[in-house]
């Protein structure tokens, strides 16, 4: 997800993004600790994500 893609979103569309990767998030952290995640880099991905829609909305406040 880019941040330009980022920022023609509104702000309750941000909110449910953010929303939404956060449980991607919690879910991605749930697999790691079982051994069922094959691709370990896909944590701090979402990470990213999660760091880039916060900033979009905090430039939008």
């Amino acid at each position: 997800m880019k941040a330009k893609e980022l920022k023609e979103l509104g702000v309750e569309e941000l909110k449910a993004k953010l929303a939404e990767q956060r449980q991607e998030l919690f879910n991605l952290r749930f697999q790691h600790t079982t051994a069922q995640l094959e691709k370990t880099s896909s944590i701090p991905a979402a990470r990213k994500n999660i760091a880039r829609i916060l900033t979009v909305l905090k430039e939008k406040e």
